[in-house]
């Protein structure tokens, strides 16, 4: 049987005047709340293959510790999209479940201005299974079969279909099959250490449905405004404020207080509309950043650590690789663009740990998240060394994880809840 967001929500008293401020006092949502939290087998694999030393006798003498949710740990794509599809009401199940204290929903919106949690507003042919259904048609680009030594294709748009259509679509892992030849054989592509056990037909949400689910277990929530794929103003009317405004007003009219929603985007424009426009909710939005993927381009993304600040921009979210190095040793340590946000004071969140296969495979294959300290890297146990540099070094206000039970566990050890 299929699980809906009404089915989840069953016997949940969801408020029905609407709100036209920002509401006066917090709603419920702490910092870490006592739920049954269950962790499963990972953190004891990873915690196991540490090499010896202080810090793996830390983490195994909490191996049998009782744990809580925290906001430390952040739910990415749901938080659990190393095995279920991202973006999903399965993934965000699963992902707090694992002691997730805060949800993300990445939003783009439909062709009827709705929002709705997807990674990329072009991504529907490789995270659903529209491809398969009569709603390809719709898309930007159909699918194409492989031919000719070229590959297959495909591009589907949450912009291409209404709300309703796309709540018809199945979320799958993300992925597909270039040589592929039919839409059923396009969906195939999951990585091998990922699994396609928990893909049967994942539901999709819209942002409206993440805001209940989230908000009904008392949790935070942390929202990413997809730059759009399609020229602005949509439809001749819907312009860029209007989109920054909508994810704004979607919160207010839940009755949600601004101190349990951390907005976030890559684009700057954003950010500072909502200082100006939504000040309640933008001194606690996010600011990501990845102008600096390039090794020629880290020292400016660094110098612009400044001219953020003094724009008024509070939190930065960098990837992994920008916030740490290796010293001569060769043992992780902070970066100089993470000492620069620190010294500057700004919070730093960072992005996205188990995203990366089995370690020793991602060193090798010189890993995006792993660019870094590739050198230093060598197993899976390596991966509580890197967060043990974020956590107490680096000092990050939040990790997110596509398998928050990691980032949990340890930070209900280390004290960080």
């Amino acid at each position: 049987m299929q699980i809906t967001v009404s089915s989840v929500l069953g016997g949940v008293l969801l408020a029905t005047t609407s709100v036209s401020a920002v509401p006066s006092k917090p709603s419920h949502g702490g910092s870490h709340v006592r739920r049954n939290v269950e962790l499963g087998p990972r953190p004891e694999f990873l915690v196991n293959d540490m090499d010896e030393g202080w810090l793996k006798d830390r983490l195994s003498s909490c191996l049998d510790k009782e744990v809580v949710t925290t906001k430390f740990s952040i739910g990415h794509r749901g938080g659990a999209c190393l095995q279920f599809p991202e973006e999903t009401l399965e993934s965000h199940m699963a992902g707090m479940k694992m002691g997730a204290g805060i949800e993300e929903c990445d939003v783009a919106f439909t062709k009827d201005r709705q929002l709705v949690c997807r990674h990329d507003q072009c991504d529907l042919h490789t995270t659903t299974n529209i491809v398969a259904t009569k709603l390809g048609k719709k898309c930007t680009q159909p699918f194409q079969p492989a031919k000719g030594g070229k590959p297959a294709t495909a591009t589907c748009c949450t912009s291409d279909i209404t709300l309703a259509e796309f709540k018809t679509l199945c979320g799958k892992m993300d992925g597909f099959n270039a040589s592929a030849t039919t839409p059923e054989d396009y969906l195939h592509g999951t990585p091998s250490w990922r699994t396609d056990l928990y893909a049967t037909c994942a539901t999709v949400l819209s942002h409206k449905e993440f805001i209940r689910l989230v908000d009904a277990r008392g949790l935070m929530f942390t929202t990413e405004l997809k730059e759009p794929r399609v020229p602005m103003p949509f439809q001749g009317t819907y312009t860029t404020e209007k989109y920054e405004q909508q994810v704004v007003d979607e919160y207010i009219e839940a009755g949600i207080h601004p101190s349990r929603v951390w907005l976030q985007s890559f684009v700057f424009r954003d950010v500072a509309y909502w200082l100006k426009h939504a000040p309640a909710f933008g001194r606690q939005a996010i600011l990501l950043d990845e102008s600096g993927d390039a090794p020629s381009t880290i020292d400016q993304a660094t110098a612009n650590l400044t001219f953020y600040r003094n724009a008024g921009v509070r939190i930065v979210g960098p990837p992994l690789p920008y916030l740490v190095s290796l010293d001569k040793k060769g043992e992780y340590v902070p970066s100089h663009y993470a000492k620069t946000a620190k010294k500057l004071g700004l919070d730093i969140i960072t992005w996205s740990l188990e995203r990366s296969g089995p370690l020793k495979q991602a060193a090798k294959q010189n890993d995006y998240y792993y660019s870094t300290i590739v050198n230093g890297t060598h197993k899976d146990g390596d991966m509580y060394k890197l967060v043990d540099v974020l956590a107490r070094q680096v000092g990050v206000l939040g990790i997110f994880s596509d398998w928050s039970a990691t980032v949990t566990f340890y930070a209900n050890c280390l004290g960080f809840l």
